[in-house]
């Protein structure tokens, strides 16, 4: 979802530098063979998350929801020369598809797909952070982050995907409708977090940006 008029997201993205030749395929059969598409993040938001990693040159990276795997290509861009990302998703169906594109890559070494779900393999990881990027079901937003806090350096990032819920936020929120309260909820619980400084980011559908203090 992408909140500004189609011939300004079209310019932004044409004043970004393009996406690799992999990436741009990855982008384009997501498209046409997979369901639920608009989970990708594609070409202006997946540079940004280049662009985060190499500014951080994380050793550890931690990605929550998988998905057809274009972010872990970009977030491990950055990554140190002895850098590992760790990715996690419970959907097994999509993991040849992603793997069949990571393995086209110099970067498919430092990529660790761990299937199953986060609440159960996060308190498992015997790791240290500097980088984590959210982007699974909404609703354990609020879990996600409480698992990973401590598993993150001191100035570290966390990165939160979808936290303007295609505008809802800001829309009166219907009584079934727990999906918008949870990221409601979980935007107020970082807003008032002491433990991060953070910024909300009008990217596609908002960014959430936190550092650890």
């Amino acid at each position: 979802m992408d909140f500004l008029p189609a011939d300004i997201t079209a310019y932004a993205e044409a004043h970004t530098s393009p996406e690799t030749e992999l990436l741009h395929r990855l982008n384009r059969n997501t498209r046409a063979k997979i369901m639920a598409p608009r989970m990708l993040s594609g070409h202006l938001q997946g540079r940004f998350l280049s662009l985060i990693s190499w500014m951080i040159r994380p050793r550890r990276v931690l990605e929550i929801g998988t998905y057809t795997g274009y972010s872990a290509l970009c977030l491990a861009e950055g990554l140190a020369a002895d850098g590992k990302l760790i990715t996690i998703d419970h959907n097994e169906e999509l993991e040849d598809f992603a793997r069949s594109y990571w393995r086209q890559s110099p970067l498919n070494d430092k990529i660790e797909l761990r299937i199953g779900l986060a609440a159960d393999i996060i308190p498992t990881l015997d790791e240290t952070f500097d980088l984590v990027f959210i982007d699974a079901d909404k609703r354990n937003n609020i879990l996600y982050f409480d698992l990973v806090i401590d598993k993150l350096r001191p100035g570290g990032f966390i990165l939160a995907d979808n936290v303007l819920w295609s505008g809802k936020v800001v829309e009166p929120v219907k009584s079934a409708d727990q999906d918008t309260a949870a990221v409601l909820a979980f935007n107020e619980k970082v807003q008032n977090e002491p433990r991060v400084e953070n910024v909300l980011l009008p990217v596609r559908d908002g960014i959430m940006m936190m550092r650890k203090r």
